[in-house]
């Protein structure tokens, strides 16, 4: 999921389509829904807001004929995947509405790990839900909290969650953005000019909108921005940083993301890789587009050409985080096209970011050898994955986390690879640094079990 929020001194007309620009720069971390609200707080010094938000992707929602049509000064933005529920509308975000503290609007990206008790908790207190999300289970208790003003109401809020999440907010004329103390999902914050304070997911969404890198949130981090600027809470000590993860799949490679390029990380993997497990082949390829820096890095380090033997559909989703498996299938195919002047009779090595669920790495093997591939050596630029924790996104049970039941052989024979090596957990921690700062606990220990 991705996050933008747009602060300003003054009323704009253009809120919307600087959102717009943002959010498309996040479109990578999740297709199946977006939504935005804007808050005017400034005319008649009343709160209006209006929200809209639909399934479909940012350019569905975010529509031209908008883009200065609606007045404001805050606007917050998001774009979702299905990490919990099908495709709805009411499962979009924004969610929000009249509170005893006033207007509330929230956005979050993550997923709580103890939202099953907490929703229940709710139950039982009278509450009734008109989402699948974990967003309103937040939004809740932001109400319920809000008899103590809008400070400690956010604070007693994240007191009771677990799990990943960053937050933003509008609580009438402030914009609030909130990181949890682990600090596995990305927030940073920018600035354009002297009366625009920008909070992101990532750095990217900065770039596009033309705003300047101020700093990352810090983990246990809550920001309160309005006319007097940023004002810091660390409500929760910590020095985490974010998921692995995000650097391996999520975050886009122009993205920096608590001072780590993506890019840098994602291309040395794919060095630490070939080190570990080289091959002899005739070309490289990456699987487009978060497993080409790391298989640029494994070229370079071999010496073996680096094709772009694969030809990507931009207009596809992601096929991971795609919520059905009947689709993730389908969507491979029309997702990736190999060029077969490039691969016909050659041994090719495939370097992707990881392997999760299997559907792309198996799909594309097969079209690999459609091509008249003679080999293919397949490389994951990450351990095996074995737990779902924190990712905050769509895997299913172990029956289909291959790495938490299956040795490499079994998984190699599964997707029909002619060999397959991951990189191994020291490595991986070599790539992030030193790797204590970062989650890395979905992965295995060994990589040859």
């Amino acid at each position: 999921m991705g996050i933008l929020a747009v602060h300003s001194k003054k009323l704009r007309n253009d809120l919307v389509g600087i959102g717009y620009y943002g959010m498309y720069a996040l479109q990578h971390r999740g297709q199946e829904g977006a939504g935005y609200t804007i808050c005017d707080t400034i005319t008649e010094n009343k709160v209006r807001q209006k929200t809209i938000k639909d399934v479909g992707l940012v350019s569905d929602v975010f529509l031209a004929e908008d883009f200065q049509k609606f007045t404001g000064n805050i606007l917050i933005a998001h774009t979702r995947y299905g990490s919990a529920s099908t495709g709805s509308s009411r499962n979009c975000q924004p969610i929000g509405g009249e509170s005893s503290m006033g207007m509330i609007s929230l956005v979050h990206n993550g997923d709580l790990e103890n939202k099953e008790d907490l929703k229940q908790e709710l139950i039982e207190n009278g509450m009734l839900f008109h989402t699948a999300i974990d967003t309103e289970i937040i939004l809740k208790y932001l109400s319920i909290y809000g008899k103590y003003g809008y400070r400690e109401a956010v604070l007693k809020t994240v007191e009771k969650l677990k799990g990943c999440f960053a937050l933003a907010m509008i609580i009438n004329d402030k914009l609030i953005g909130v990181r949890d103390p682990e600090g596995l999902r990305p927030l940073c914050l920018g600035k354009i000019k002297e009366d625009m304070y920008v909070l992101a997911s990532e750095s990217c969404a900065l770039d596009a909108i033309g705003a300047e890198f101020v700093r990352d949130i810090r983990a246990g981090e809550m920001v309160i921005i309005d006319n007097q600027g940023v004002e810091s809470i660390q409500y929760q000590e910590s020095h985490k940083k974010a998921s692995s993860f995000e650097y391996i799949y999520f975050a886009r490679p122009d993205s920096v993301i608590d001072g780590m390029s993506v890019y840098e990380f994602r291309h040395t993997t794919g060095r630490y890789l070939y080190e570990q497990h080289p091959v002899e082949a005739d070309i490289v390829i990456g699987v487009p587009d978060s497993g080409v820096p790391a298989a640029i890095g494994y070229a370079e380090a071999s010496g073996i050409p680096y094709s772009a033997g694969l030809l990507k559909n931009k207009y596809v989703g992601r096929t991971f985080i795609a919520p059905v498996q009947e689709l993730r299938e389908r969507a491979v195919k029309v997702k990736l096209n190999p060029i077969r002047s490039l691969i016909e009779g050659k041994s090719i090595v495939v370097v992707d970011d990881s392997i999760v669920r299997g559907t792309t790495s198996k799909k594309l093997i097969d079209i690999l050898f459609e091509a008249g591939a003679k080999e293919v050596h397949f490389r994951s630029a990450s351990p095996i994955v074995i737990e779902e924790s924190y990712f905050g996104v769509n895997i299913d049970p172990d029956n289909i986390l291959m790495g938490s039941h299956m040795t490499v052989e079994e998984i190699r024979q599964k997707i029909g690879a002619t060999t397959l090596e991951y990189l191994s957990l020291e490595n991986l921690k070599k790539s992030l640094g030193n790797g204590e700062d970062f989650y890395i606990g979905c992965f295995k220990e060994d990589e040859n079990r």
